[in-house]
């Protein structure tokens, strides 16, 4: 029986993932893709005259339980990936992409759809809304093509679906894969919660000693401690690997031909439909607009961020020259030595602060955020998920169910890398209405021993914030119908209100209660939690400089005619902006997931940035009112922009919050770069 995949009995609702086997993903997979496209075809067969009704309305629904299903097959297959599964997402994937096809192309419920558009201006706000999305959605698509155009476009999208698969696994590959044992006579200069942290990786894999992974939240702070300059070398060189054929996957997981053909069809799809090219295509539906527009911001804060770096690569080589190195600084040397360089100008030692950022106590920092700006409340629940150390929290305000939020927090070798934020199910009203379940996953380093205490990072409890404020973003939507739900808006606009919320972890007020060490309960000493502050903003050149790096050269795959060599067109884009050769791009090329792992953030890694303009302003609309929780701006931030999902153009969203549009000086000044 697989209805448990569709008819979820947990606690408030949730799936019985404990119930869940591999082998009922297919079947259910099979019934529920069969009972879309009968929905669909239903609606486009209608004999009726078309109206809102019969034709938009019921596209809402046509796929519900199709998603239901797949809502926990890619939750799943994120979070413990394994071969059962992986096979699925491969045999998936061209499925998906040719109902997509269908949908898309199709030209009865194109003409269905145009012919209720003619009239969206008599239909209420929402309805209007839904309509034009949904015309623009299929023209861009392709159903207005010619039956040629059409099956080219089908063809495209199921060939897109294998690739951009296969791209997500073979990085998969490499990180599950490697790993680096680390002697005890080469354990100069780690700190022993990192010990303990390599210690724990090691167990897991049932190996002896400590090793390094590629886990971010253990190979960041492993560059930013070992003395010795060889490991770093060893671990930095295999992280940047990842998906070039270099990596532990070897010439399997090499992922340069799958880009090669990823930026040629998606050039061919632009051309198709009328664009010059990808960029142009992708862009029309964002805030910025245009290639040109973008280019503009990334290359004004690219110089400040230059000149930034230069200025702290020079200070940091005379450090490392003192150590006897005598080459120039390398990649893998720079976290080290701007750890060392934040000690010498702050007094800060990062060690310091670990004992007052563990997990708990930074949760409890954002909940108690969200409950300060929105009056929710989080009241953890028991309820079988996929691994017992996953969480789940009913949020509610003023005792209403506002969402279901479920947190994975910690690393595992079968688990993809990064921070995200999905949903289980978004909030809607149709019939008797529906709230949200929302998922935060991340990959912190889990603590070493049951029950003791997880300890994070700054850039880990950034991450935290981050990606409730994505949550968020869900769990206050009030809209009418699931497409313009939570967060589907532009993608240059989704990344406001979680960059928006990582404000308030840096409030005083906020670290003083929260920030409390995990043994005496004392609060983080002022003066230690000013230093820490200061050195959030100490390496602003590097983390300024790779993540530019990345969103131009992601600009530049997808502007003109597609690279024959990716690699060639990187290192030109690299040597005209004279990039610095110790930082290199945040995300490289064969394992630049945001990019070639699915369409979201191609042409559009400069969304945070562009993001990050607005939400220095956002927040600037707290501190001119003399109150970071000043509640009239919560609720103007709630009833503008939280609450309205893509209710409206993302523009009138902002507008409707802050009355003009914000320039580039509040986010030069956040970074420490004005």
């Amino acid at each position: 029986m697989t209805d448990h995949l569709t008819h979820w009995t947990g606690p408030e609702g949730l799936p019985r993932f404990d119930l869940i086997r591999d082998t009922d993903f297919a079947p259910a997979f099979d019934r529920e893709l069969a009972a879309a496209l009968a929905a669909h075809e239903a609606i486009a067969a209608n004999p009726d005259a078309p109206d809102f009704a019969n034709t938009i309305a019921a596209q809402e629904t046509a796929e519900e339980g199709l998603n239901r299903v797949l809502s926990i097959f890619y939750t799943l297959a994120a979070v413990d990936s394994n071969p059962a599964r992986q096979a699925l997402q491969r045999d998936f994937a061209p499925r998906l992409a040719d109902y997509g096809s269908r949908i898309g192309t199709d030209p009865r419920l194109y003409a269905r759809v145009r012919a209720v558009a003619e009239g969206a201006d008599a239909l209420p706000e929402q309805d209007a809304r839904i309509t034009r999305l949904a015309l623009r959605d299929l023209t861009r698509s392709g159903a207005g093509l010619d039956a040629e155009g059409r099956a080219r476009m089908a063809a495209i999208r199921e060939r897109m679906a294998v690739l951009t698969t296969q791209f997500a696994q073979n990085v998969l590959e490499d990180e599950r894969d490697y790993v680096l044992p680390v002697a005890d006579d080469r354990l100069e200069g780690l700190p022993d919660w990192l010990l303990r942290a390599m210690r724990a990786a090691a167990r897991e894999r049932d190996l002896p000693g400590q090793v390094v992974t590629l886990n971010r939240s253990l190979i960041v702070p492993f560059l930013e401690h070992a003395g010795d300059r060889a490991l770093r070398e060893t671990a930095f060189t295999a992280w940047t690997r990842r998906g070039s054929g270099k990596g532990a996957g070897g010439e399997a997981t090499d992922n340069l031909p799958l880009i090669r053909e990823i930026l040629e069809l998606r050039h061919e799809r632009a051309q198709l439909l009328g664009y010059d090219d990808f960029a142009a295509y992708k862009l029309e539906t964002q805030m910025a607009g245009n290639a040109e527009r973008v280019e503009d911001l990334l290359t004004r804060v690219w110089a400040p961020a230059r000149a930034r770096a230069a200025r702290d690569e020079e200070r940091m080589t005379a450090l490392a020259r003192a150590d006897g190195v005598n080459g120039p600084l390398e990649a893998w040397d720079w976290r080290l030595y701007a750890q060392r360089l934040r000690r010498q100008d702050l007094d800060f030692d990062a060690d310091a602060a670990a004992p007052y950022l563990t997990l708990d106590a930074m949760l409890g920092a954002v909940f108690d955020v969200a409950h300060r700006l929105f009056a929710l409340r989080a009241e953890p629940i028991e309820a079988p998920l996929w691994t017992p150390r996953a969480r789940a929290f009913r949020i509610t305000r003023e005792g209403r169910l506002m969402a279901i939020f479920v947190a994975d927090f910690f690393a595992r070798p079968a688990k993809r890398s990064g921070a995200w934020c999905s949903s289980l199910q978004v909030q809607h009203k149709i019939g008797a209405g529906q709230r949200p379940i929302v998922v935060n996953v991340c990959n912190f380093t889990p603590p070493d021993e049951e029950g003791a205490p997880a300890f994070l990072s700054w850039d880990d409890a950034r991450t935290l914030f981050h990606e409730f404020g994505h949550a968020l973003h869900h769990i206050l939507s009030d809209v009418d119908w699931p497409s313009i739900s939570g967060t589907a808006v532009a993608q240059d606009f989704v990344e406001l209100p979680s960059q928006l919320l990582e404000h308030w972890l840096e409030q005083p007020e906020v670290l003083d209660a929260h920030a409390r060490h995990h043994q005496t309960g004392k609060a983080l000493p002022a003066d230690l939690r000013d230093r820490l502050l200061a050195a959030g903003k100490a390496d602003a050149g590097f983390s300024t400089v790779e993540y530019l790096e990345s969103a131009l050269v992601d600009l530049a795959f997808h502007r003109g005619q597609p690279p024959a060599d990716p690699m060639a067109r990187q290192s030109e884009v690299l040597e005209a902006l004279d990039a610095p050769r110790a930082i290199p791009m945040r995300h490289a090329t064969p394992h630049f997931a945001h990019v070639f792992s699915g369409d979201s953030y191609a042409a559009g890694y400069y969304s945070y940035m562009w993001s990050e303009v607005m939400d220095a302003d956002a927040f600037a609309a707290f501190t001119e009112t003399g109150d970071v929780f000043d509640p009239e701006t919560a609720r103007r931030l709630e009833r503008t922009i939280l609450s309205r999902g893509g209710s409206a153009p993302a523009e009138d969203l902002w507008m409707a919050f802050r009355g003009r549009m914000p320039g580039i000086e509040p986010l030069l000044e956040g970074r420490g770069l004005a």
